[in-house]
């Protein structure tokens, strides 16, 4: 180490191996200072430069996520919409059969009200359909007999509160009454599932299917077709779940509809 005019400064000797000539090196403190200086900069840009990339990296892996889920959903509407197209088609070729056989005009074509494909139904309605706002349920929840496997079940350790309908899979659910359509969704136990809201504190629940194809808050009528019946949640084979609610409590869904003979 030596000292001049310009400071302390740093002396590095080369002394090459096995040879008599060296090299000597005199590097100024202040130099020191500068290019320690240079390399903390250097490395905080890498070290911020390489946050940057991590956090960009998770975003896109976020952004593939969702675009997927986008996806997998648009997939599930395409499907439904095909069901919805597929319940009027069936509809508009059962009343080309009745019409072959001559049957009366002014009779009612089927015991159901199919779903708009574009959302949800307006008022007024064809000649035949189910007068629009909430009535009580009535209806048998299927456009088949199905065969009840278990009825209401209260205070015993098997607490079962409404009808199991056993019924082939993708058979046509369809609400007891007229209201709204107050939650649907899926869980656990009943699957996929529907509740609407027929006023006055009556209430009706249709589980297990295995598509619904009404919204939160659209009103149906009578007969319309909610739901196709499936298996899901807590369920050892295809059957529709129905319950009747007075007040949030449960009764017997027997003493409000009848099954068909």
């Amino acid at each position: 180490m030596s000292e001049g005019s310009g400071g302390q400064k740093l002396t590095v000797m080369l002394v090459p191996d096995g040879g008599r000539d060296t090299r000597t090196l005199r590097i100024s403190y202040r130099a020191l200072r500068v290019a320690a200086g240079l390399l903390s900069v250097v490395a905080l840009a890498l070290t911020v430069m390489a946050g940057s990339w991590w956090y960009l990296a998770a975003r896109a892996a976020l952004a593939t996520d969702l675009e997927q889920q986008v996806e997998l959903m648009a997939r599930d509407r395409v499907r439904v919409q095909a069901l919805v197209q597929r319940l009027e088609t069936i509809e508009g070729q059962y009343g080309a059969i009745r019409s072959l056989f001559g049957a009366a005009e002014t009779q009612q074509p089927l015991g159901l009200w199919l779903p708009s494909v574009t959302g949800p139904q307006r008022e007024g309605g064809g000649e035949g359909r189910p007068v629009a706002g909430p009535t009580m349920p009535a209806t048998w929840p299927l456009t088949e007999r199905g065969f009840v496997t278990q009825g209401l079940h209260e205070g015993t350790e098997r607490d079962h509160p409404g009808l199991d309908i056993a019924v082939a899979s993708d058979s046509y659910i369809r609400a007891a009454g007229g209201g709204t359509i107050i939650d649907v969704g899926e869980d656990a136990v009943y699957g996929r599932f529907v509740v609407i809201d027929h006023d006055g504190g009556y209430a009706t629940l249709y589980g297990h299917a295995s598509a619904n194809l009404v919204t939160l808050g659209q009103v149906v009528r009578e007969r319309q077709i909610i739901a196709l019946s499936g298996s899901t949640g807590r369920s050892t084979g295809p059957h529709l779940h129905f319950e009747v609610l007075v007040d949030g409590a449960p009764v017997d869904p027997l003493t409000f509809v009848e099954q068909p003979g």
